[in-house]
């Protein structure tokens, strides 16, 4: 088996393990938050996006220079940090007091963290150029069979160990993914010491800086719409479920529809892209998720809204890989890293937004409107993309060298 294949596979084995730690969190944080001491419902959605967006914003600052630093001494030595942190802050998470030490935790685990970046941006530079698409939509599939699994095993795992101990195996499946990554990733080649490139000289190496600008605000968009909704969806299922007795465990039911769509979309979504141009497969997904997300706030079970979270999940499948593609197009191998770094700031940075905002508009107005202005801004986001890339028949953007 050549490298590459062999990376990606551990590199999705790698993935698969974190994100399915991480998305273990999500459905129970609410409920955490509420064994901490907030009790309020409206306090519970205000803190639950405050604590769960805190670590974004760390993440959007620090991304580009762990960006750098993986051009500059290698990608899988960030895979390692990335990991091994995530392992020893996860674990001290299970031993915070109150809602301000888990805020403080989740910030300082956003400013060494990076693992997502570093593991993309190792498959997108050692992959074959024609195969790029679908080793992208391999990760991703990585990452949403671990957000399946993840929301459903923690849900139980609250259930039977305690939400305390839940965060101690969740800092155990990082450790693994670290193990893993140290044994079975191989870079083909070190990353060649050179000059540190500026952002203006960065930048200025970009053949379309414009098609990049639409492309970092779009994966913005796409994860401030996605983070609006998920810190406060527990709370939601809670107004629409009688049984309260297994709340946790319904939640992670609901979380994992979109990721089994997910996985089962993303790679062929991948060959997609890779046939007909991604900029086409990126401008239809979001047109379907805009869509998607209105029904949502009118829903009257949990198991209409589990459903609708299925669908959703085949049209998100398609973004972020869509995305990634088209930044490689545009990015030459040395500055690949400093790229995929500022699309995770701007995807972190969407992250910190959507939480913040998300938790906001349901304390002010209501959850079902969070839905409404999640949708709105797909679809206007759509619109961009279509004038921005689809309508200028981007398909493979020339390499500076």
């Amino acid at each position: 088996m050549e490298i590459w294949r062999k990376n990606l596979w551990a590199c999705w084995f790698a993935v698969f393990i974190v994100s399915s730690g991480m998305s273990q969190m999500a459905p129970i944080l609410p409920l955490y938050i509420d064994h901490l001491g907030i009790h309020d419902a409206a306090s519970i959605a205000k803190w639950s996006g405050i604590v769960y967006g805190s670590n974004f914003i760390s993440l959007a600052i620090f991304s580009p220079i762990w960006g750098k630093f993986a051009d500059k001494y290698g990608r899988k030595s960030m895979i390692l940090r990335a990991s091994l942190w995530l392992s020893i802050i996860m674990t001290s998470m299970g031993f915070a007091e109150n809602v301000y030490q888990l805020t403080g935790l989740r910030m300082l685990q956003g400013a060494l963290s990076g693992f997502q970046s570093a593991v993309v941006t190792l498959v997108a530079t050692q992959t074959p150029k024609e195969r790029v698409g679908w080793a992208l939509g391999v990760i991703f599939s990585g990452q949403v069979g671990g957000t399946l699994l993840g929301p459903l095993f923690g849900g139980y795992l609250a259930e039977v160990i305690g939400f305390r101990e839940e965060f101690i195996f969740i800092g155990v499946m990082c450790l693994i993914a670290f193990i893993a990554s140290f044994f079975l990733v191989k870079e083909e080649k070190s990353i060649e010491k050179q000059e540190v490139l500026n952002f203006n000289q960065v930048w200025n190496c970009l053949p379309n800086p414009k098609v990049m600008i639409c492309l970092f605000i779009t994966t913005l968009v796409l994860q401030l719409g996605l983070m609006s909704i998920q810190p406060i969806i527990t709370v939601y299922i809670t107004q629409l479920t009688s049984d309260m007795s297994h709340i946790a465990l319904i939640s992670g039911a609901v979380f994992a529809a979109s990721g089994l769509a997910s996985i089962l979309a993303a790679s062929r979504l991948g060959k997609l892209s890779d046939k007909i141009g991604p900029q086409k497969v990126l401008l239809a997904a979001l047109i379907m998720a805009g869509i998607l997300f209105i029904p949502q706030a009118f829903v009257q079970y949990s198991w209409q809204l589990g459903i609708l979270r299925f669908l959703l999940g085949i049209a998100t499948a398609g973004l972020l890989p869509s995305i990634n593609s088209l930044i490689k197009q545009s990015t030459s191998d040395a500055i690949a890293g400093r790229a995929f770094g500022y699309n995770q700031s701007a995807q972190f940075l969407g992250m910190f937004l959507g939480s913040i905002l998300g938790g906001q508009i349901a304390a002010a107005f209501g959850i079902r409107y969070v839905f409404f202005f999640t949708g709105a801004l797909f679809l206007i986001n759509a619109l961009w993309v279509y004038h921005s890339i689809y309508k200028e028949k981007i398909q493979c953007l020339p390499l500076k060298k």
